[in-house]
């Protein structure tokens, strides 16, 4: 009764706000991962090796989904993912937990089932869905794929610092301030929607900045106009921020090799430069092992079919 999955963290988000009394944000998967293994038992207890309550509760909650609270459960959690920073460690812990129980327990959990526990503990990302999804990150109300990843290199600059998510969404004013911004959030949303359409990723780096600009009022990101000097200096074609968080993503086009000469750069001039990654498609995947060969397996993948049933059932 042992389950492994994973799913990925993200660099903040590519859009981030709120349309028309919703809230909204549009997921930026990165290659980093949180892999989480539950071997489940009949105890009635569950254990995890690190103080992750959120991890716990959400093993606790896929149990009692699928009516099984009389087990029990050791979890452990490997994470490249760092805490605090707006990469969406928490919900990548908890979406990776929620498949790694049921898939102890032999039996499969849609990624719209996972949301729906992930948002029962806190605000969260939509990187359990694949591809690039518009997300309800508040109340769950729509989420919408809107295409595949783009081929798009990311460079993550930490500004140091933690923001706790859950207390920032708590904010008294945070209704009002994205009122205030939603103007140019709906401008953000057309442009990013036709450069995923289409794969133009300098209308999805247009967006992603508009979105960062839009925020500094609501989260102020020092050296904002400074790092996008340098990311148009070095042939890049755009920044996302983590709205809630303390990184910024710098975005390129694959290939060119723009993001490497972006990289000296920027550490040359004093900013902490995380990593250098890329964006990839959202979805949790989860261990499976044939004929002797360990292999990841996803829950879902990001397809033309996927993508309109998906859009025709939440609209």
């Amino acid at each position: 009764m042992l389950g492994i999955a994973r799913a990925p963290g993200t660099c903040g988000e590519l859009v981030q706000g709120k349309l028309d009394g919703t809230n909204l944000l549009v997921t930026c998967p990165v290659d980093l991962y949180s892999v989480v293994t539950v071997q489940l038992n009949k105890t009635g207890n569950i254990v995890v090796t690190d103080n992750l309550p959120k991890v716990k509760l959400a093993v606790e909650r896929t149990l009692q989904f699928f009516g099984k609270t009389g087990y029990g459960a050791e979890i452990t959690v490997f994470s490249q993912i760092p805490c605090g920073k707006g990469m969406a460690s928490s919900t990548a812990d908890i979406a990776a937990a929620c498949a790694a129980a049921a898939k102890g327990l032999d039996t499969e959990i849609s990624d719209w089932d996972i949301a729906g526990i992930a948002l029962s503990i806190e605000p969260t990302d939509g990187l359990m869905f694949p591809g690039i999804t518009v997300f309800d990150h508040i109340g769950g109300r729509a989420a919408r794929i809107l295409g595949p990843a783009p081929e798009m290199e990311i460079l993550i600059i930490d500004l140091g610092g933690t923001v706790d998510t859950v207390g920032f969404n708590a904010k008294m004013d945070l209704d009002v301030l994205n009122i205030a911004k939603e103007n140019k959030i709906a401008l953000a949303m057309a442009k990013i929607e036709k450069g995923l359409a289409v794969g133009n990723c300098q209308l999805i780096g247009q967006a992603a900045t508009e979105s960062a600009y839009a925020n500094q009022h609501m989260l102020p990101k020092p050296d904002l106009d400074r790092i996008c000097d340098i990311c148009r200096m070095t042939g890049g074609l755009g920044v996302n921020v983590a709205h809630s968080g303390t990184v910024i993503g710098v975005l390129f086009e694959a290939g060119t090799g723009f993001a490497v000469r972006a990289r000296e750069v920027f550490s040359a001039e004093g900013f902490d430069v995380f990593c250098k990654t890329r964006i990839i498609n959202g979805g949790i995947d989860v261990l499976e092992e044939r004929a002797g060969d360990k292999f990841w397996k996803p829950l879902n993948i990001y397809t033309e079919e996927t993508y309109g049933r998906l859009r025709k059932g939440t609209g």
